[in-house]
This record gives structure tokens, C-alpha cells and sequence, in this order.
């Protein structure tokens, strides 16, 4: 038995089977490329769910990981350190709306924060429990937490786990109409949306609906809160997805790229809720860690460079264009949606179900690739991915689509 097949029995026997990775064993990487355990090399399309945003083994990252695990690796919030209090300034001053910063290890627990967050304004403010509802939209995720979980508008994750926490509503993102019929009732205290849903088909918000929740939020005293933990930190081409729509949240929620693969996640509050924790009201054990926050303060630098957003409008017309002739040449897609190097390709009704397939294909010619449901091939490579690594993963898609077609295993 090789080496990797080993792992891979290992893993199958040992962790819960909660996931379903390809049986390959990663064994590192440069840049936009990796290799496994028996040499073979592939384009890096995924980028760890879009968490690797400046590659692999980005060489200042590196140097501040080094330079800090030389000093403390942990100390807990007893005590201060330095790279979270720098981080937390370089946040606030990065997001012009945000006053205070809370870090945590993950994007579901910045959410439970801002959850947390929401209910405990309101709490304040007067409004009995009855009163303190959050609207999420159909197609989301949040988290796999309980209360991240049940912000989702997506029963498939929510299935076995009732009773489920009360006080969420769901309606249809990007329908006005079906937001002001869900804060008819004078209940709502927040308002929680992704500007790009990842999960539910990398599907942006549409021109002006920010805009307007904004605007209903405001007329009914509810809190705009936005999950950027896959289309912040330059995905989209500017370092926060909402400066698209030029819209003030009251909270935005970070993780994914903040670290370039480090744990953690962050909670960025504005004016309106930044005096409403007060002490002990939250915590995290891990939440600040000198390590993780060493690494963030350098890929917060990095990732809201000219260069970087440069390079992240350049490459995605790049790939927008390559994904198009290749729909062109075999009717593969239906449409290519999203924003920055957060893209979607939606398979056509003739090979609808199928994204499966084509990540396994794309695997066997050397590509690394996502899917957003069974109908959406996901790209969100590195956002410093070069425009010969874009190409070369284009051929090898172009390949896997071929085989797809062709019906090979």
C-alpha cells in the first residue's frame, strides 16, 4: 500500500465521515500550483475555499509566522498582546464604518457573534424576545454552528438537527418585495445577507438591493448586517465586497482570506453597536491569538494593494472570457456569474447535476476546482494568481469538459 493510499484508509477509519475529500493526499505548494504525495501537480482553482487568497508559501507571510512563533504563541485574553491590537487598528481603519473589532477562529463563530450581537442590541433598546427576529435569505450560509446553521436559509443543513433556534426568517435574496413582506410585522431587529452568496451558486446581489436594504433597515430600526467571510478581503476586487454598493453596514463578519490559512475570524461592529457588549458578555479562548493575528496584519496589507486588486479585475475578465468560449465551443454553460475571483459557471440543462463529475475530471487532468450545488463549478483561486496560471487552468478544464462529454471515468 502507497503512502497516500494509506492516509486516505486512515482518514476513513479515523475522522467522523462528515466529509468527502478526493483521494489525494496534498502535499505542498507554491503560488497558484500544489502537488500531492506522488509528485502529480495541479492548478489551484480552489485556494482552500478561498482562503489561500495570496497563494502558497507567500514568503512574507511566512517571515511573519516565523518571527512570531520564535516570541509567544499564545496567551489567552487575560493578557494583551501586540499583534492583535495593531490588527484590530489596521481593521478600523481599513473599514470606514467600524469603530471596534472581535476576533475569533472562524467564520461560523463571527457570525454566532454578530447573532449574539444583534439580539443583545435589541435587548437594550427595549424589544421583548418576541421582537428580536434576524432575516436571512434563501440560498445563504453562515456557519455550521446551531445558531449560524439555522441563518441559513438552506434545509439540507439544517435537517436532523431540531429543534432548531427561534427568531430567523427567510425570504428570497435579491426580492424587495419579499423583504418588506418579511419586516411587515415591526419584529425585525437585523437583517443578515452575504453581498455574494458562496454556497447557495455564487450568486451576487443585484444592482441597488444593498442600496435598499440599507434604506429598510433604517426605516425599521433593524441592523444591516453583512457576511463577508468569502467575498471580503479583495475577492471581489475591492478589500470589502460592500464598497461596491457604497452602503455603511452595521456589522461586517470576516475570516476565510484574513488569515491566508492561519484560523481566525473577526467581527468589525460601527457606531451603533460598538458599546453594547460589555465585559463578559462574549469570549473566545483562542480569539486573537498572537500567531494568527501576526499572520492577518500582513495579509491585510497585502490583500488591499493596488497590485493585488490590479491583478484580481485583470484576472477575472480573464477567466470570465476563457469560461465563455469554452461554453461556446461544447453548450457547457448556462452563465457565468459573480464578482472579482469570485466566479460561477452554471452548468447548462444538458449536463445539470453534473458538477461532481467535472471536479473529478478536472482533478484527473490537474485542476483543483469548487462546486456551489450540483449545477455550479465554483473558481476562487488565489487572488495574486498569474495570467499564465489562469491559462494553463483553463486548458485543463477545457480537458476535463472534453472527457466529461466524451463520458470517460
Amino acid at each position: 500500500m502507497s503512502h497516500a493510499s494509506e492516509l486516505i484508509d486512515s482518514a476513513r477509519r479515523h475522522w467522523l465521515p462528515v466529509y468527502r475529500p478526493r483521494e489525494l493526499v496534498l502535499e505542498r505548494g507554491e503560488g497558484a500550483r500544489v502537488w500531492d504525495s506522488e509528485g502529480r501537480e495541479y492548478v489551484d482553482f480552489a485556494a482552500g475555499i478561498a482562503v489561500s487568497a495570496l497563494g502558497h508559501g507567500d514568503p512574507d507571510l511566512l517571515a511573519a509566522l516565523h518571527d512570531q512563533a520564535a516570541k509567544l504563541w499564545h496567551a489567552s485574553n487575560v493578557f494583551l498582546t501586540e499583534p492583535p491590537v495593531r490588527l484590530a487598528e489596521e481593521l478600523v481603519a481599513a473599514a470606514e464604518f467600524a469603530q471596534r473589532v472581535f476576533f475569533c477562529n472562524s467564520g461560523a463563530e463571527a457570525n454566532e457573534a454578530v447573532i449574539k450581537l444583534a439580539r443583545r442590541w435589541a435587548s437594550q433598546q427595549g424589544r421583548p424576545p418576541e421582537r428580536r427576529v434576524i432575516v436571512s435569505f434563501r440560498g445563504s450560509f453562515h456557519g455550521r454552528t446551531l445558531a449560524a446553521v439555522t441563518a441559513t436559509a438552506q434545509p439540507k443543513y439544517q435537517a436532523g438537527y431540531e429543534p432548531l433556534p427561534q427568531g430567523f426568517r427567510y425570504c428570497e435574496f435579491n426580492d424587495l418585495d419579499a423583504l418588506d413582506e418579511a419586516l411587515a410585522p415591526g419584529d425585525v431587529c437585523a437583517v443578515l445577507v452575504e453581498p455574494v452568496q458562496g454556497e447557495g451558486g455564487v450568486v451576487p446581489a443585484a444592482e441597488g438591493f444593498l442600496a435598499a436594504l440599507r434604506e429598510r433597515c433604517d426605516a425599521h430600526g433593524a441592523l444591516l448586517l453583512l457576511d463577508e467571510i468569502q467575498c471580503g478581503m479583495g475577492r471581489t476586487g475591492k478589500l470589502f465586497a460592500h464598497e461596491h454598493a457604497g452602503v455603511r453596514p452595521d456589522a461586517v463578519s470576516l475570516a476565510k482570506a484574513l488569515g491566508c490559512g492561519m484560523p481566525i475570524g473577526a467581527l468589525l461592529v460601527g457606531p451603533a453597536l460598538a458599546e453594547v457588549m460589555e465585559f463578559g458578555a462574549h469570549g473566545t479562548t483562542f480569539g486573537g491569538n498572537p500567531l494568527a493575528c501576526a499572520v492577518a496584519r500582513v495579509a491585510l496589507r497585502k490583500l488591499g494593494s493596488r497590485e493585488v486588486l490590479a491583478n484580481v479585475a485583470a484576472r477575472s475578465i480573464q477567466l470570465r472570457e476563457g469560461l465563455a468560449a469554452l461554453g461556446r465551443d461544447g453548450d457547457l454553460f448556462r452563465e457565468v456569474r459573480g464578482q472579482g475571483l469570485m466566479l460561477g459557471a452554471v452548468l447548462s440543462p444538458a449536463h445539470a447535476g453534473r458538477a461532481g463529475e467535472v471536479l473529478d475530471h478536472a482533478a484527473a487532468q490537474g485542476l483543483l476546482l469548487l462546486q456551489a450545488g450540483p449545477d455550479v463549478l465554483r473558481l476562487v483561486p488565489a487572488l495574486t494568481i498569474s495570467e499564465a496560471d489562469c491559462s494553463e487552468g483553463l486548458a485543463r478544464l477545457d480537458r476535463a469538459l472534453a472527457a466529461l462529454r466524451q463520458g470517460q471515468v
